[in-house]
């Protein structure tokens, strides 16, 4: 592992748990596919194998999106966020990215939240 990838680990804020919020988004069009957990092995697999590889929660395992569904995310890019806490990778997105078999984990489950415009300035 190079010195600057090594960096890059080490910048990586974790929460108590040793966990990183991970954002996932379609790289063309900006939608948001779904949120997942990584570790600091799941991020180094993640920025090294081209590949999302998120850290499972309930399962205590590593898994890479795609290897039993065959809906992977290739990596386009990643970034931290400005405290370095939360991960925005954006990926090409092969079928659906919702365990549940929607294209995004947000689909369908809209809260119906009250909505105004921005003031005219």
């Amino acid at each position: 592992m190079t010195n600057e990838r090594t960096d890059q680990l080490d910048a990586a804020v974790f929460s108590d748990d040793g966990l990183l919020p991970a954002v996932i988004q379609q790289w063309d069009t900006h939608e948001v596919l779904m949120l997942g957990w990584m570790n600091r092995e799941a991020l180094r697999r993640t920025l090294t194998s081209g590949r999302v590889t998120f850290w499972s929660r309930s399962r205590k395992e590593f898994w890479r999106k795609g290897d039993t569904s065959g809906h992977a995310q290739y990596v386009q890019s990643a970034a931290f966020d400005c405290d370095s806490d939360t991960l925005l990778v954006q990926v090409d997105q092969v079928g659906a990215a919702c365990h549940t078999g929607t294209h995004t984990c947000f689909d369908g489950r809209d809260l119906g939240a009250i909505t105004m415009d921005r003031p005219m300035e």
